[in-house]
């Protein structure tokens, strides 16, 4: 689908199929709590950055360059340091107490709050969806660091905000319909972990 989409609507920046493929093969990795789909996803994180700035979309290259990367560099050293049963193949699963979850809220507002005026600072195009992107962004590499199943649902719905942001740039230059397909990949793969991982939690479980 990928691919297709491609040829139809691009056939020019290799840039933008290379970064959907890894992106695409990372997220088959995470859905298994597989440590190799972080690694993959800091290459994403850095061609997707350089696509966002083709667009303006500044508050998407700050996020993935300045946060998305960076996060999952610390996530790939944490799910590397807790194998399941000593199976580097398959993390183990975390558990965030509510304690937890309520300072990661506050620090989401702040940080939405903080990446909105950065964003009108640089004139960002489609400002509006581009800081909930960082809100879901910062929420999914949050949960990700902390080895929750619930990462895959915020990064299906920062997913769902990006096919609407990268749907306002294929008015503009239909070439970027290839990355709405992109994320349409990324939202289905990223429902299937969630599942996947809530699998994974229940089976772990029952074997302590």
């Amino acid at each position: 689908m990928i691919i297709v989409s491609f040829c139809v609507f691009d056939r020019e920046n290799y840039v933008t199929l290379a970064a959907s493929l890894i992106g695409v093969t990372s997220l088959i990795f995470n859905a298994k709590g597989n440590p190799f789909g972080r690694l993959l996803m800091i290459l994403f994180s850095l061609l997707y950055g350089l696509i966002s700035l083709s667009f303006a979309y500044y508050g998407e290259m700050i996020t993935y360059l300045g946060m998305s990367m960076p996060m999952s560099v610390f996530a790939l050293i944490t799910w590397r340091r807790n194998p399941y049963q000593g199976n580097r193949a398959e993390v183990e699963v975390n558990t965030v107490d509510p304690k937890e979850i309520v300072q990661m809220l506050l620090i989401t507002v702040a940080v939405t709050v903080l990446f909105y005026f950065i964003l009108s600072w640089f004139h960002t195009a489609n400002i509006v969806p581009s800081t909930i992107s960082v809100t879901t962004s910062f929420l999914a590499v949050y949960l990700t660091f902390r080895r929750s199943p619930y990462f895959a649902l915020a990064y299906a719905a920062n997913d769902v905000v990006l096919i609407v942001l990268w749907s306002l740039a294929s008015v503009v230059e239909p070439k970027y319909i290839s990355i709405v397909v992109c994320f349409a990949a990324f939202l289905v793969n990223d429902v299937y972990g969630y599942f996947s991982w809530m699998w994974m939690k229940k089976r772990q479980t029952a074997l302590l």
